[in-house]
């Protein structure tokens, strides 16, 4: 009894702290150390190492190289590549926030070369009459945003983090949400690119592509090319007229959601849900245009991505680590639920006047409202404060699993996912102690690897922790969703996050892969710009499904095909052949 106060106490004391830190992680918007660059060299761009602004790669491993180029120019770009193609150097691309989960901008071993695109940061050209805009792959997405909206232009549709350059966020296909257009994807709107890839002797060893409309079938294998076709120089993206937007949120039972989604997303041009499946309720998020005459100048400056104090982060991991290591779902659900309740209340960072909420709606210039990160823009301060994932501090560590569902099967998946609610109420607080499941809608493709179909795309963000051996709490359930995700109902990867599961077999899906496998074999025929990662990726090398294992106890809760946590021993290789076939079975029987 005495133990069992003592606990009681303890967690009460927690919750205060936690309270304390959420409040903080709202209210306190200061400036705060930059994000620290995220390839070091021991001396003179040399000897190097390099990760991803987690700190972290999903094998916990830190990559190496040779050294590090940081070209000014297209020319000086071209000399990198040629100079490096004549020495059959490895090569990848590095941006200036490395903010892609997965092992994309490792070199294989320790030999090879880093080009970082930091310095390619230049607007090149803006035509106002044909609504076009021409930027260096080294541009940020906040930079694009701000100089189209100085020429009354807009992107129509972006990601909601600005943290990404146009070269990054084109190899991984990231997008915003809407189903209206040509969708929400980055790619779909560009009109012309240029990439510079290994080149034979009579090229002078480097190969510049001039892509356009006119050759579309090489620049729908280079709108999402995950950097294995070479570096991306130049992209020209066709813009709209700037506009106004009104944002509404409304919170409803998720007790219809799988009827809800597909009409949802064609009723309202950018909208998106957040879901919370233990608190049984998801979040709608009404987003349309309206006239310019219309008042309001909103702001979105979004919460998570708000320098925070680390003492507060501090706390927040600390609760965390508590509850994992006591098995405490209760203790994740209250979290959960403050969390969650308040950024409702804050209107997730939404002002109605770059100031304040007052009500709904928000309305104000789409410049305004598309995307943040202004954790990014900061003084140092000795990590005083930082943004919220910054490797240097206790901060958030955590797992991203994010697919796209063909909306032809989307209801009967989060059907699946409230079976397994209404077996452990409990089992997904910890999704919502990092604001739930965000869906956002995406539209069938003409990039060779982007979305086959109109689709929803699900975030799925949880706690990871620092020691590998240890299993999260209810990790067979969150394991048995991704697989549900990707071999049930033959969900698609975004290239830039998750785990290897989730590109396992992912090639197959792909009704063009073959067409970009052989622009790739044109492109780079040697492999220089490929990695071990993106060889199993493209089903070139080794498959990406593998060590998969099942701890004691732990077994999947009615998808047969799934397999959970880990026990001593790792499933055998007949095993997973045996797996992929009873997978592949049921995806033909979809």
């Amino acid at each position: 009894m005495l133990l069992m106060s003592i606990l009681k106490r303890m967690e009460i004391f927690q919750r205060i702290l936690l309270s304390t830190s959420c409040l903080l992680l709202v209210v306190f918007m200061v400036d705060c150390s930059p994000p620290e660059n995220h390839i070091k060299c021991s001396s003179a761009n040399t000897n190097c190492t390099i990760t991803n602004s987690y700190g972290t790669f999903p094998d916990r491993s830190i990559c190496q190289a040779a050294n590090v180029a940081y070209p000014t120019t297209e020319e000086e770009l071209i000399s990198i590549v040629a100079e490096a193609t004549r020495a059959r150097r490895k090569v990848k691309v590095a941006t200036r926030y490395s903010h892609s989960i997965p092992k994309l901008v490792c070199p294989d071993g320790q030999n090879g070369l880093l080009i970082s695109t930091n310095y390619l940061n230049r607007t090149l050209e803006i035509d106002v009459q044909s609504m076009t805009m021409s930027v260096e792959s080294g541009v940020s997405l906040r930079q694009l945003i701000n100089e189209a909206a100085k020429a009354g232009l807009a992107l129509p549709y972006s990601p909601y983090w600005w943290g990404l350059t146009i070269g990054g966020l084109l190899s991984t296909g990231a997008h915003g949400s809407t189903l209206w257009g040509k969708g929400s994807a980055i790619h779909d709107y560009v009109v012309a690119l240029t990439i510079v890839s290994p080149g034979g002797s009579k090229d002078g060893y480097a190969k510049v592509r001039r892509l356009n409309e006119t050759n579309s079938s090489e620049l729908d294998a280079a709108r999402v090319s995950l950097g294995v076709l070479g570096v991306i120089s130049k992209v020209t993206l066709q813009l709209q007229p700037l506009f106004k937007r009104s944002i509404s949120y409304v919170v409803k039972s998720d007790t219809d959601l799988g009827d809800q989604v597909a009409s949802f997303g064609r009723q309202h041009e950018f909208a998106d849900i957040s879901w919370y499946p233990s608190q049984g309720k998801a979040v709608y998020r009404v987003d349309d245009r309206v006239s310019s005459n219309t008042s309001g100048n909103g702001l979105y400056d979004s919460i998570p991505f708000r320098s925070t104090l680390s003492l507060g982060l501090a706390v927040i991991r600390a609760t965390e680590d508590t509850q994992e290591s006591m098995k405490d779902p209760d203790g994740k659900c209250a979290s959960a639920k403050l969390i969650t309740s308040t950024l409702i209340q804050m209107a997730y960072g939404l002002t109605n006047n770059g100031l304040v909420f007052t009500g709904y709606p928000i309305i104000g210039y789409h410049n305004r409202l598309q995307s943040s990160g202004t954790c990014l823009d900061s003084p140092e301060d000795a990590l005083i404060t930082a943004c919220p994932w910054d490797s240097r501090i206790k901060g958030e560590y955590f797992f991203q699993a994010t697919f796209s569902i063909s909306l032809s099967v989307v209801k009967n998946f989060i059907q699946d996912v409230q079976k397994l609610v209404k077996m452990e109420p409990r089992a997904l607080c910890g999704l919502e102690q990092y604001n739930g499941i965000l869906m956002r809608y995406v539209k069938a493709s003409s990039a060779y690897l982007g979305k086959e179909d109109d689709a929803l795309d699900f975030d799925i963000t949880f706690y990871r922790n620092k020691d590998p051996a240890k299993p999260r709490l209810y990790e067979d359930i969150l394991e048995e969703i991704e697989q549900l995700a990707v071999f049930k109902y033959g969900g698609l990867p975004h290239w830039g996050k998750n785990r290897n599961l989730v590109f396992s077999g992912a090639l197959e899906k792909y009704k063009k892969a073959g067409a970009f496998l052989r622009v790739k074999e044109k492109y780079d025929p040697l492999g220089l710009f490929s990695n071990e990662w993106t060889d199993q990726v493209l089903g070139l090398k080794g498959e990406t499904r593998k060590n998969l294992s099942r701890r004691k106890g732990m077994y999947p809760r009615f998808y047969s095909g799934a397999v959970t946590a880990r026990d001593e021993g790792s499933v055998t290789a007949d095993r997973l052949v045996v797996l992929q076939t009873q997978n592949q079975e049921l995806l033909n029987n979809q």
